[in-house]
């Protein structure tokens, strides 16, 4: 189930910081990371859960890696030197993504319920709340990396941690809101609560297989989470005399 589209029929303002937002992920994949070739730059500015809950930077030396079916060797850059402080990479990695499909899935759910939570918001708190989220999501992943026992040294990065938290202040605001989707082979219309509320549960079960010894597939569950918790349950004091 891909959402497509929503009834944007009252929204009152164009959404210039949603549209912002999505250029400067596009272009920070694009020129700096090189759509995604450029490793040593996504490593470095990457969050990195030992580097928060320490706070020192991490350097670590490039590994070789060999691939199974056709046996050809490549080099996996290591960690590399971060040039700004650490906890900053909390806000930089929100603008980066692991690859195209990792950023146009970003993206697509980003201008669809994005749109809708700056109407209701304002422009400045939708950017402040947007930001918020994502950095939520970020410690959240932290912490859970760390209480759960997990490899602190593997970066994460993109943005789906501030899209989740859009994605909780949605279900609040707009539960009964039509959001077109693609089906299998059918495009159908289904309230908010139920693409969003199975899309949320979609993400707490795979978080928790996980915890079972499952494998993430490389997907921070808990940034997911943790953002849709916070966007869920402070986006009505943002939303307070927002006009």
């Amino acid at each position: 189930m891909i959402p497509i589209g929503d009834d944007n029929s009252d929204r009152r303002r164009k959404p210039f910081v949603t549209w912002a937002l999505i250029a400067a992920n596009v272009l920070v994949f694009v020129l700096l990371q090189g759509f995604g070739t450029n490793l040593r730059f996504t490593y470095a500015f990457s969050t990195v859960p030992a580097e928060i809950l320490s706070g020192k930077d991490l350097v670590t030396s490039d590994r070789v890696v060999v691939d199974s079916s056709s046996g050809e060797r490549g080099i996996v850059p290591g960690l590399g030197r971060t040039p700004i402080s650490v906890y900053i990479t909390l806000l930089v990695s929100m603008f980066m993504h692991g690859g195209i499909a990792h950023l146009l899935g970003n993206m697509l759910y980003l201008v669809i319920f994005g749109d809708n939570i700056e109407d209701r918001l304002g422009r400045v708190r939708y950017i402040l709340f947007y930001l918020l989220c994502g950095l939520a999501a970020s410690l959240a992943h932290v912490f859970a990396t760390r209480l759960t026992g997990g490899n602190l040294n593997v970066p994460s990065l993109g943005a789906s941690g501030a899209i989740s938290g859009v994605l909780g202040a949605y279900l609040m605001l707009f539960p009964r809101r039509r959001v077109r989707v693609l089906l299998f082979r059918y495009i159908a219309n289904m309230p908010a609560v139920v693409v969003v509320g199975l899309w949320f549960l979609f993400q707490v079960v795979n978080g928790l297989g996980m915890l079972g010894g499952g494998t993430g597939g490389g997907v921070a569950y808990a940034a997911h989470v943790g953002g849709f918790v916070v966007g869920f349950l402070t986006i009505r004091l943002w939303a307070l005399g927002a006009r």
